[in-house]
């Protein structure tokens, strides 16, 4: 390894020895600490870890959950399509501003606050814009330019948020990680059981669009609240304020190794490299979960598999049973979890298989073609979607020291962004 300060010093040393030990403490308490980790009393982190989980991912889900009713305000746009290309890319420019020049200055808690600040706005305009200006009239397009940029200003509040979230779960012990990410699950069976809801409840016409366009974005608004309460009562838990007290000393031994002063200029950016490096496979395993992933849910759910029996409830159960099964692929690294990391990009490298026997589902055997070997395939694609995103998830910030595990983490979230996105383009030409 190199010398003290060395930004190669960043991540583990391979081969056995006094300084990976001492990295390797980093991350967990050694058996010979004078300091005892307080206990999580009634698992209070763990929830507020787990509703910012789904807060962060409920305006997303908002949106795109209520394309019915754009489609039909404004019936001559691709509206789901333009909604992910401006969601992710402003995603996308806005992670990279904030690694290459803020993530080693800026606190997290203030692009977190900022986020859910952004949020709430963001969430504010779909209802508003139908209360003065919209009012369920059809072809008003200037309200789809006002529409859009509020998806692109939920998509810089989604940078800031998870960015932050992410790197301050990686830096706190693995099942705060896996409380977020199950969190981002279980955004998506949250908004899965309103559509059910509203489809059963409202008329399936425009005012009940109309509705249920106002319930979704009503309840995202009062989550992201809730969120901002939990997110700002969690520092004043005494396990949240021993972790950042362990950041603390972390970075002030660094900086005293480097002989003081702040990681800036070419010595950030040569220590963000390290960390990139350090955390490629994973971000590579992150990347080919999404592309796969959704290159399949939701255009062929939607569009390809029908159903005489059940008939547009097909494609709903269909989505929301994807939802459960990766909640519960999430929630299963609470119980086991792998912990060698190149198992679990195989694991991810497997999922490839999805692309054949989805394929066979339409034009293989008759018994292929019903409904039951469809729900399975699903169910399996959730599960393995939500299990291994959550084992790369944890397992990348612990394989660097503890200050530069939120790095790692807002590292990691571009890995996945860039795997969204890769996943929808890729969903365009994957026409079976």
């Amino acid at each position: 390894m190199g010398s003290a300060g060395d930004p190669a010093d960043i991540v583990t040393d391979p081969e056995p020895g006094p300084e990976t030990s001492l990295l390797l403490n980093s991350h967990h308490e050694s058996s010979s600490s004078t300091t005892k980790t307080p206990s999580d009393s009634f698992h209070l982190a763990y929830i507020i870890y787990f509703t910012l989980g789904v807060g962060f991912l409920l305006p997303w889900n908002s949106f795109i959950t209520a394309v019915d009713y754009f489609s039909y305000l404004y019936p001559s746009t691709s509206v789901d399509r333009i909604f992910a290309v401006v969601y992710m890319l402003v995603g996308l420019v806005c992670l990279l501003v904030i690694i290459v020049f803020y993530a080693h200055k800026s606190l997290a808690s203030f692009r977190i606050n900022l986020g859910l600040f952004l949020f709430v706005i963001s969430l504010l305009v779909v209802p508003v814009l139908d209360l003065v200006y919209v009012k369920g009239q059809v072809g008003l397009y200037a309200g789809f330019d006002i529409t859009s940029a509020a998806v692109g200003l939920a998509g810089f509040a989604d940078a800031l948020m998870q960015g932050g979230l992410i790197g301050v779960a990686g830096e706190m012990p693995e099942r705060y990680m896996q409380a977020v990410v199950a969190g981002t699950a279980g955004s998506g069976v949250l908004v899965s059981l309103l559509r059910i809801l509203t489809k059963a409840v409202y008329p399936q016409d425009p005012n009940g669009l109309r509705k249920s366009a106002n319930l979704y974005f009503s309840v995202g608004i009062v989550v992201v609240v809730l969120c901002a309460v939990f997110y700002n009562v969690a520092h004043k838990l005494p396990v949240i304020k021993y972790h950042e007290e362990r950041k603390k000393e972390a970075l002030i031994k660094e900086s005293q190794e480097r002989g003081g002063g702040s990681l800036t200029g070419p010595v950030w950016r040569k220590t963000l490299w390290q960390i990139v490096k350090r955390v490629k496979s994973h971000g590579f395993g992150i990347i080919l979960i999404y592309v796969v992933t959704l290159s399949i849910f939701p255009g062929y759910i939607t569009e390809d598999v029908h159903s005489e029996l059940l008939g547009d409830w097909y494609s709903v159960l269909l989505i929301a049973a994807y939802n459960v099964f990766d909640l519960v692929g999430k929630s299963l690294t609470a119980l086991y979890m792998v912990q060698d990391e190149k198992i679990a990009v195989g694991g991810c490298i497997a999922r490839l298989l999805f692309y054949p026997l989805f394929w066979g589902c339409l034009h293989g055997p008759m018994f292929l073609r019903t409904e039951i070997p469809v729900t399975i395939l699903t169910c399996l694609l959730g599960l393995t979607n939500g299990y291994l995103t959550s084992v790369l998830m944890i397992l990348a910030p612990k394989s660097v020291q503890l200050q530069h595990s939120e790095t790692a983490g807002i590292v990691m979230v571009l890995f996945l962004v860039i795997g969204l996105a890769s996943g929808s383009v890729v969903a365009w030409f994957w026409v079976i």
